[in-house]
């Protein structure tokens, strides 16, 4: 078999393929010896059919075709393979002679991964928050964890942001009562939005005894005519934060000893999102170096894994997409752009760290991907036999490959961009290191929020807006890929 390769615009190549009567040959007799296999004629047993009367009964034009039809997939997979082509879609093949007799010729127009330059990625500069925790931040939880101990004491004036009110709600929409928004001596703590900003809006200024009215647009379930009855003003009093409350209120003696955990807890907390900053604004950066056109036949690929796993996210929660767009206030238009935009970064990402690792000759080892699919099967609960014949199948292992490659190359980004801080400052790398953080069970007042603080905060939950990270795979088997995915 003889195959050429010429470049053609838009990503395209065109293979053309020579196979000749001798290497057919071999191909002629398999499909034969499977025909026979598969054949049923009166009288012979299953495999025994003589080829010449299988020959005569099928006609040579129909075992030609079958040996077309069976053998070309693999005489191109071979031409891309001595080609060297990253494919990312299916060929055109246009068969030029031997469809009765003689060699069989065929041309293959298939569509290649660009390969991106990403010049200049030696000298990014990276930004990253401080790591270290600031007495503000620190006076801030200890005003935190204070509030967990506030006494509400009666006032008689107007209503300020954060002051408790006891009111009766009552609504009416389209001039119906709406017995949902309605209640009777509800404790509310105004500020927190929990019935409607526009209701917080009027009652700061209100005092006992009034009554407002509002048109809140935000309302549950939608715009409603409000009308609320503040009976009661109370304002929180916070203790004081000294060495009796923080005993109090902790396991600490003082309140330096408490104000030193917060700031230790803060900073552990803060090293860890400079960190994960790093990472991510470093590969946004170099993927802003990629100066090639993404083929839309890669963006519609991802834009369709991602629809997929964002989809398989809102069934793993019980939630139909018409759910999560009322909780979410978006229609489907604007899924599908912040879906597209997600998809379209993803590639570009994907074709940066190729660049990067070609670049810099990152690749991957036999001894990495034992280790991957060791991990991966570790993960699953399955013998790392059966996982690793799993990615033997199709595209998948050279997926992994891949995979492994791109993490290999983010890493070699990370260690050698320049770090800096907010101010442009020179970052030393040692600051983001991991001290050792207290234990869970040693912090004061409630669990730690995802900010870092002491105590607790009440608060519906949100379901995160589909944006596969594209770099972890979420414990389902390894899939093939369509033709040439690598």
């Amino acid at each position: 078999m003889r195959s050429t390769a010429e470049v053609l615009e838009g990503n395209k190549v065109k293979l053309s393929v020579e196979v000749d009567e001798e290497d057919l040959a071999g191909a002629v007799d398999e499909t034969v010896r499977r025909l026979q296999k598969e054949a049923r004629v009166p009288g012979f047993r299953p495999g025994k059919v003589p080829r010449r009367l299988l020959e005569a009964r099928l006609g040579t034009k129909a075992i030609r075709e079958e040996v077309i039809r069976s053998s070309l997939p693999d005489y191109y997979a071979q031409a891309v393979e001595d080609a060297a082509l990253d494919t990312i879609a299916a060929p055109e093949i246009d068969i030029t002679s031997g469809e009765d007799t003689g060699p069989l010729s065929f041309d293959a127009v298939v569509e290649i991964r660009p390969k991106a330059s990403v010049a200049g990625y030696e000298g990014l500069q990276i930004t990253v928050p401080a790591p270290a925790a600031t007495e503000d931040e620190v006076d801030a939880q200890i005003d935190r964890l204070r509030e967990q101990f506030a006494q509400l004491h009666e006032v008689d004036r107007e209503v300020r942001a954060g002051d408790v009110v006891t009111i009766d709600v009552s609504a009416e929409r389209d001039g119906e009562p709406v017995e949902d928004l309605s209640t009777v001596d509800f404790v509310y703590e105004v500020g927190t939005g929990m019935i409607a900003s526009d209701v917080d809006e009027k009652l700061v200024g209100a005092k006992a005894g009034d009554i407002v009215e509002v048109e809140a647009e935000e309302a549950p379930g939608g715009g409603a005519r409000m009308r609320v009855l503040v009976k009661l003003v109370r304002e929180k009093v916070l203790p004081d934060a000294d060495d009796e409350w923080a005993s109090e209120a902790s396991e600490f003696d003082t309140l330096e000893e408490l104000r030193a955990d917060l700031r230790k807890r803060l900073t552990a907390v803060r090293r860890l999102q400079a960190r994960i900053a790093l990472q991510d604004n470093a590969v946004t950066e170099l993927a802003k170096l990629v100066d090639v056109d993404i083929p839309e036949t890669l963006l519609n690929r991802e834009l369709a894994r991602l629809q997929n796993d964002f989809l398989h996210r809102l069934e793993h929660r019980r939630l139909s997409l018409p759910q999560y767009l009322e909780a979410t206030g978006r229609d489907t238009d604007q899924l599908s752009e912040d879906l597209k935009t997600q998809a379209l970064e993803a590639v570009r990402v994907d074709l940066a760290l190729r660049a990067l690792a070609e670049a810099e000759a990152i690749d991957v080892s036999d001894d990495d991907l034992v280790a991957e699919i060791t991990t991966y099967a570790e993960s699953l609960g399955q013998p790392v036999s059966a996982v690793a014949e799993q990615f033997a199948e199709g595209a998948a292992l050279e997926r992994l490959r891949s995979e492994i490659r791109n993490s290999k190359a983010a890493g070699w980004l990370v260690e050698h961009v320049e770090v800096v801080d907010e101010q442009g400052n020179p970052m030393e790398r040692a600051l983001l290191e991991q001290d050792g953080a207290p234990d869970e069970e040693d912090s004061p007042g409630d669990e730690t929020d995802e900010e870092g603080s002491s105590g607790a905060t009440v608060g519906a939950g949100k379901l995160e807006e589909g944006e596969p990270d594209g770099t972890e795979r979420d414990g389902t088997e390894p899939e093939d890929t369509e033709e040439g995915e690598s």
